[in-house]
Parts: C-alpha cells; sequence; structure tokens
C-alpha cells in the first residue's frame, strides 16, 4: 500500500469513526430522553448503530493491517 492510498484508507477510517458516533449518540438520546414512549424506534436506531461501527471496525483492521510502503 503506497502512501497515498494509506492517506485515503486512514480518512476514511476517521469518517466512519465521526460516523459512528453520531450513531452511538442517537442511540443514548434515544435511550436516555424517549423511552419506554419511543421503544419501536430502538430496533432501527440500535442496527443502524451496529452497522455503521462494525463498518469502522472493518477499515480500522484494514489500516492496522496495511502493509507500510509500496506494496
Amino acid at each position: 500500500m503506497d502512501d497515498a492510498e494509506r492517506q485515503t484508507l486512514d480518512k476514511e477510517v476517521r469518517r466512519l469513526k465521526r460516523i459512528a458516533a453520531e450513531a452511538a449518540g442517537q442511540l443514548h438520546d434515544l435511550v436516555e430522553d424517549r423511552l419506554p414512549a419511543a421503544y419501536a424506534e430502538l430496533p432501527a436506531v440500535a442496527e443502524h448503530t451496529y452497522a455503521v461501527c462494525k463498518a469502522w471496525a472493518e477499515a480500522e483492521a484494514r489500516l492496522r493491517n496495511a502493509p507500510c510502503g509500496k506494496a
């Protein structure tokens, strides 16, 4: 992996981490402020949060395991 590819992947990891943090915040707000009345929203919000956290974890693993320098 060359430096440009590594930078692109690093940028993607940071973007996904931000999205995951936002999703976690939405889940937290739902739990703290709107349950039990908004219980029907819980599965969709939780699934979305899980999906974006998983995408971040996969991208983070690719970055961590990427060879340094040109491949």
